[in-house]
């Protein structure tokens, strides 16, 4: 009995290491979107997760491996702006997609006040890979600025502030491999003591192939129409895009009412879906949670902390040395972060397709133009007033995007914007509302609010693409979407004089035989 008993357990013994399962390999996800760090802090511990977008619970970043679909190669661009990437023209490989989809770093998981000076310090403690690693932001036209990284001249450590969302953030590597990164996350609390977290990233660099550093293509409406960005890759699906759910589509909320002039903070517009009545809204993620409002209610004051120079090169600007105010893809404190969305839960599970946006027209003093930063400072136009309307963009479901919003000069600007869908159902469903942008200090952004707009309706969009009675207000007008009907009435009124005129000579012919 013994021997037979020592020669099962010999078999359990032989059979253990075969029964134990493999860990499995981490699944390879996309950074569209994402919050590649999200910082959170529950009493005195602090936590550095993964989350693959902003609504997402997050995770321990170990189970995943970034990449390699979802990058974008090219090459470090000419000039001082991106110097701390290499010597330019090197390829390198941006854990971004084109121009959309950037991922960002969260703190909104820190309460503001839970710790001293409301600053998160984000460092890297190690880099083990073929290559030199560097993490930055667009931070303007054409210039980024380096956060951390391992390479000459590049810092390893930035401070973020707490309760914010940092976007227009780039990943960048210079050799093709398998990279982890240690990041260690840290603050110092109120009482006094310090809070930190670790986590390793694993990012595959495929081979790096850059399909070479082509000037954006210029705007050519098809009958009217704005195609989708254009970058060295199509525009990245959301990372968060999931099978619409079987239930009946979630019906809007009311929007908070009150006119509210929004000068700093971060902003979105998109649309809502109730039952079959379809708008667009303004979300307001100034306060926690955020809170919806009505377009008439809103007016985005772009102060002139906003102001640049136009540099070379920048011709959808204005000349080199104009000045204008920009409204920049990255948040900036002191300005109002506006970006446009099609994430509520409404239109994620109401509607199929992508959502169009139209710019219908723009009334306003000067030159408007809206733009795209890519993740190596190339530049792609999405709107611009100089040219005819309407001018159109698709917008994949679930999508957060932010731009560069130009204006050319102060004053008070008018964007008839249309937000148009199909639902579920196969109901098309369309909306157009005002967005109104106060641009200068010079500009008095209460003149914004439309005499008599007061809280918007809320009604639907009205089906046919026209304007919503709840905004009232002049029609935009400016760019060339007008010209061509006024030149056409002058052209009919002067053909009109000139046969006013001949009938009277020849009256005054016949008096006189």
């Amino acid at each position: 009995m013994r021997a037979g008993a020592a020669s099962l357990a010999a078999v359990v013994l032989a059979l253990a290491p075969a029964a134990t399962p493999a860990s499995a390999e981490p699944a390879a996800v996309t950074s569209a979107g994402a919050d590649l760090v999200s910082v959170g802090l529950d009493g005195d511990a602090m936590s550095l997760r993964f989350r693959r977008d902003a609504r997402a619970a997050g995770h321990d970043p170990a189970e995943v491996v970034l990449g390699p679909d979802g990058g974008l190669a090219g090459r470090v661009p000419d000039g001082p702006a991106f110097a701390f990437l290499g010597r330019a023209g090197h390829p390198v490989w941006a854990l971004s997609a084109g121009d959309t989809g950037f991922p960002a770093l969260d703190t909104t998981g820190v309460r503001p006040g839970a710790v001293a000076d409301d600053r998160v310090t984000l460092a890297l403690r190690s880099v083990d890979g073929p290559g030199t690693f560097t993490a930055y932001t667009l931070s303007g036209l054409g210039a980024a600025t380096p956060l951390f990284g391992n390479g000459p001249g590049v810092p390893d450590s930035t401070r973020l502030p707490a309760g914010t969302r940092t976007g227009g953030v780039v990943w960048a590597f210079d050799a093709t491999g398998d990279y982890r990164l240690t990041l260690t996350v840290s603050a110092v609390l109120r009482s006094g003591g310090t809070a930190r977290a670790e986590a390793t990233y694993r990012v595959k660099v495929p081979t790096i192939a850059p399909a070479g550093q082509s000037a954006p293509a210029p705007l050519e409406p098809a009958a009217g129409a704005l195609a989708a960005p254009k970058a060295a890759a199509a525009v990245p699906k959301p990372a968060a895009a999931a099978p619409k759910p079987a239930a009946a589509p979630r019906a809007a909320s009311a929007p908070a009412t009150g006119r509210q002039v929004i000068s700093d903070g971060h902003v979105d517009m998109g649309p809502q879906l109730n039952g079959d009545s379809w708008t667009i809204r303004i979300k307001d993620d100034r306060s926690s949670p955020p809170v919806w409002r009505e377009t008439a209610d809103v007016v985005l004051h772009a102060k002139d902390k906003a102001r640049i120079t136009v540099p070379a090169g920048a011709d959808f600007l204005g000349k080199q040395g104009d000045t204008v105010w920009l409204l920049p893809q990255t948040q900036q404190a002191g300005l109002v972060w506006p970006g446009w969305n099609t994430q509520h839960e409404s239109v994620v599970s109401g509607v199929k397709g992508n959502v169009t946006w139209t710019l219908k027209g723009v009334d306003g003093p000067g030159r408007f133009a809206l733009f795209l930063t890519g993740s190596f400072g190339s530049e792609n136009v999405l709107f611009d007033s100089t040219k005819p309307f309407p001018q159109k963009l698709d917008i994949p479901l679930n999508t957060h995007t932010h731009g560069n919003w130009a204006f050319g000069k102060p004053g008070l600007y008018r964007l008839a914007v249309q937000m148009s869908g199909t639902t579920t159902a196969g109901r098309a469903v369309s909306a157009t509302k005002t967005l109104t942008i106060a641009v200068g200090d010079s500009t008095d952004p209460n003149t914004g609010f439309a005499s008599g707009a007061g809280t918007g309706s809320g009604g639907g969009g009205n089906g046919d693409g026209g304007a919503d009675p709840g905004d009232g207000g002049p029609l935009p007008r400016t760019g060339a979407g007008w010209v061509l009907p006024a030149v056409a009435v002058g052209v009919l009124l002067v053909a009109i004089g000139a046969l006013l005129m001949l009938l009277a000579r020849r009256r005054a012919a016949l008096r006189t035989r």
